[in-house]
């Protein structure tokens, strides 16, 4: 059994998919073919927003969006605490301070409550200008857009979405890597629609931003790649990621997406009231980046790891450490709490297989092992 199987998708997809291959070699025009442009006009409406640019990966696709706002040095960007590194990397990247805030037990996203609380000592201490709220679509789930969005207005900060799980995931039918004033999103080979290899996307309604982050993908180029007016970076989509895309956008929209949500259903069906299984909130649609169980305790988490593997089913632990105690955020972050959260998940929280070409026997499979481990 495969965690996340491209193996299969691609056997499903391998015609288109080494026919688009074929054009791109044949024509050899490997980076900015014409393909990359037709992507971001594909992926900017499937999004809803006027402004889609690919670069080079989810992590750059982050830092782009705070270059263009000019973050830096004595600005505070908000973070939650249990999330992928280069979250709270990107920040740190630009010369900004992240500030860790706990998230919500059981949608696993940032605390609106605790980062309101967070907001409120950062300006009383005065050390630090509160600029940036990042908020994580964590394991495929977007995060509370509504709360978030009316404590930005209140504070005047600016919103930056990594819907890096996210894509293709909605509250009321609205898409994720919309939500944010720019959003972004990662097309590593095993997020919701992935690539071959790296690659990103950086979303925006802002003319004036989405114009200033095309010059920073490219150098900070001006009228072309040699006329630099600003430092920039080198983060550009391949031709041939970008034709993949192409192809993978199509099936994820037409089948992928509403096959996934089928499988989290099945587990949903069959686990008992043992199992703490994803919450998902009204109105809310979410991709499966992950579908993550809480455990009693990390013991038990162990034990289940181990009678699944010997069984052939693979897991994942996501997150073994909160930002907080990563070793390069040390003396570098602000710290305004305990993560009570972010500790209880640490622990418990246990990754399953999810793709939308799992079985539902594979599922019950996992299912009755985890059922009779407990």
């Amino acid at each position: 059994m495969e965690f996340r199987d491209l193996k299969i998708q691609y056997q499903i997809l391998k015609h288109d998919i080494d026919f688009v291959m074929e054009k791109v070699m044949s024509r050899a025009d490997f980076i900015s073919g014409k393909e990359v442009k037709l992507l971001e006009g594909q992926l900017a409406e499937y999004v809803g927003v006027k402004h889609c640019i690919t670069c080079g990966n989810g992590t750059d696709a982050l830092s782009l969006a705070l270059m263009a706002w000019g973050i830096g040095e004595g600005d505070a960007v908000f973070v939650p605490d249990f999330t992928f590194f280069s979250t709270g990397e990107a920040p740190m990247v630009c010369g900004a301070t992240p500030v860790f805030v706990d998230v919500d037990k059981t949608t696993f996203n940032i605390s609106a409550q605790a980062l309101e609380q967070a907001i409120q000592w950062i300006k009383k201490e005065g050390a630090l200008r509160p600029k940036v709220i990042i908020a994580v679509d964590l394991f495929g789930q977007p995060a509370d857009y509504d709360a978030l969005r009316e404590i930005a207005e209140k504070y005047g900060l600016l919103l930056l979405e990594d819907g890096a799980q996210g894509f293709g995931g909605s509250i009321r039918k609205q898409k994720a890597c919309s939500f944010g004033d720019i959003s972004t999103t990662s097309f590593f080979p095993s997020k919701p629609l992935g690539c071959y290899g790296d690659g990103g996307a950086v979303f925006t309604d802002n003319d004036e931003w989405a114009e200033l982050i095309r010059s920073l993908c490219v150098h900070g180029k001006g009228k072309d790649k040699y006329d630099n007016i600003r430092i920039g970076m080198n983060s550009r989509l391949d031709t041939l990621q970008a034709a993949i895309l192409q192809v993978k956008l199509w099936q994820f929209n037409s089948y992928e997406l509403q096959q996934v949500n089928a499988v989290a259903r099945w587990y949903g069906e069959l686990f008992d009231h043992r199992v703490i299984i994803p919450h998902i909130e009204e109105d809310v649609t979410s991709s499966w980046a992950q579908y993550t169980i809480v455990c009693e305790d990390k013991a038990q988490r162990e034990r289940l790891q181990k009678a699944l593997k010997a069984e052939g089913v693979p897991t994942m632990v996501y997150y073994a450490k909160g930002l907080h105690e990563q070793k390069a955020f040390a003396n570098k972050y602000v710290s305004v709490e305990k993560y009570d959260n972010t500790q209880y998940l640490k622990d418990r929280a246990l990754s399953l297989p999810i793709h939308p070409y799992l079985r539902k026997e594979q599922v019950k499979q996992v299912v009755e092992l985890i059922q009779e481990t407990i």
